[in-house]
């Protein structure tokens, strides 16, 4: 302040600097180096700023709020002394900025300010301000008032991706809240996408997309609903990502791990992986969907998941699980997947199978009712008969007999009617010791009795046939 005495110099700076640095709050190479403003140099950038604004200037003012503003300004456009050579002023004005809230009054508008006053543009092309953090009672996480929760405490204890999907699923244009209860939930959508990225990988490990890609117009039809769905998330959660809205994203890939894939497509998926010939196009077709879908959620849950993401990436490049695929060192040095743009085609086909998966959840619906008596265990258990209006009968008859496989049922009676109705009861076949559907022809073969006709199909002979799912 002026009552200080203070002259704001070269001298000075290096003093407080000196200050700072014995009691340990800063750590500064310039001041180490002796990399200081010199007293000309310092004056060569006031004076430009008081000559621009014919401002009269003092010099026993410190603002600290003028300071953060103005020398991020001035480390780009009048170069310290002993600094090295490098012109920052390509690198004019920044891409972003983030600081709390409180700061907009602060070195936001000092450089701001400052900026605009010399150059006539702002310093920074956006910026995002987040608010304040909150203790379970929602008071303001303070010091003094002994509320804080520690980081580095919560990296011990649950890991440092827990803190990084903590912050990437907070709104932070509110109060941010944060307490053992918030980080317990934290750690079940860590467990919900990592699971997901589990089962990915472990489905595509013998899988080399040299040798094994299914030409696109070979793929199920239920495997082209999968690509164009993760086209379309794509789509939407970079849009998001564009506007620094962190907390959409996380909550629909979360959305998307639980009810697209882990709730559908895997669920449907499973047979075809686990019971037909390995080398099969049934399974070759699911395991080149499963690759695409990977290789673009791994870079979707980077952003906030680097250490995962890494991981898996790594995982990814070792001989064994696709080694003969040629990617980069790092997640970080890829861009997104470029999905095919969307068509009529895609999006009908998106329309199609919403509609299938409404049904299908009716379908299970009545089945859990079912279980909830003891009539049946599991819905391949389940013998069902369906009736629907015309319209979704047309739908659902275009599967063919992989309707059973989308229901996860063992067989499944499709009628033309009126409203939707679903019967469901129990199966009076016997359950296959391979693939546990209930089948007429399990024992058909005297070698393998405990077997049905499409196992030993898949095992011994030419393997089943499917088309849709």
């Amino acid at each position: 302040s002026r009552a200080s005495g203070l002259e704001l110099s070269a001298a000075t700076i290096r003093n407080v600097m000196a200050d700072l640095e014995e009691y340990g709050f800063v750590t500064s190479p310039h001041t180490s180096a002796g990399r200081v403003p010199t007293d000309k140099g310092y004056r060569f950038f006031v004076d430009t700023l008081l000559r621009r604004r014919r401002a009269q200037g003092v010099d026993d003012v410190i603002d600290a709020w003028f300071d953060s503003g103005a020398m991020p300004f001035a480390q780009h456009h009048y170069p310290f002394e002993n600094r090295d050579k490098v012109d920052r002023r390509e690198h004019y004005p920044a891409d972003f900025i983030a600081e709390g809230l409180d700061q907009t009054r602060g070195w936001f508008y000092t450089l701001l300010a400052v900026s605009t006053l010399l150059t006539g543009k702002p310093a920074y092309r956006s910026v995002a301000c987040a608010d304040l953090i909150l203790d379970a009672q929602g008071k303001k996480m303070s010091k003094s008032l002994g509320n804080t929760l520690a980081p580095q405490l919560v990296a011990e204890k649950m890991g440092a991706e827990i803190i990084r999907l903590w912050v990437a699923a907070t709104d932070y244009s509110g109060d941010l809240a944060i307490d053992d209860k918030i980080l317990a939930r934290v750690v079940d959508a860590y467990r919900r996408i990592r699971n997901t990225l589990r089962f990915l990988l472990a489905n595509i490990s013998d899988f080399n997309p040299a040798t094994d890609t299914v030409a696109d117009a070979d793929l199920l039809e239920i495997d082209r609903w999968a690509l164009a769905r993760a086209a379309a998330f794509q789509t939407d959660i970079l849009a998001h990502y564009e506007e620094y809205e962190f907390h959409p994203v996380v909550a629909k890939l979360q959305l998307f791990c639980s009810e697209d894939l882990g709730g559908f497509y895997l669920d449907v998926l499973k047979d075809r992986l686990y019971t037909t010939a390995p080398g099969s196009l049934a399974r070759r077709s699911a395991q080149t969907a499963l690759h695409r879908i990977t290789h673009a959620f791994v870079r979707w849950m980077a952003p906030f998941l680097s250490f995962t993401a890494e991981e898996a990436w790594s995982f990814m490049g070792q001989p064994g699980n696709n080694g003969s695929e040629k990617h980069s060192e790092s997640v970080f040095m890829e861009t997104y997947t470029a999905w095919p743009a969307a068509t009529a085609d895609s999006e009908a086909l998106l329309a199609k199978w919403q509609r299938i998966r409404e049904i299908r959840d009716l379908v299970n619906k009545e089945i859990e009712a079912v279980r909830t008596t003891g009539a049946v265990g599991s819905s391949l258990q389940a013998s069902v008969t369906l009736t629907v209006p015309a319209d979704d009968h047309a739908l659902l008859a275009s599967l063919g007999d992989d309707l059973k496989f989308v229901t996860i049922t063992s067989a499944i009676q499709l009628v033309a009617g009126g409203a939707i109705h679903v019967s469901v009861e129990a199966s009076k076949s016997t359950k296959c010791e391979r693939c546990w559907h209930y089948r007429d022809d399990v024992g058909h073969d005297a070698d393998h009795p405990t077997l049905c006709g499409r196992c030993t199909s898949n095992l011994y002979g030419a393997g089943e046939v499917r088309g849709h799912a």
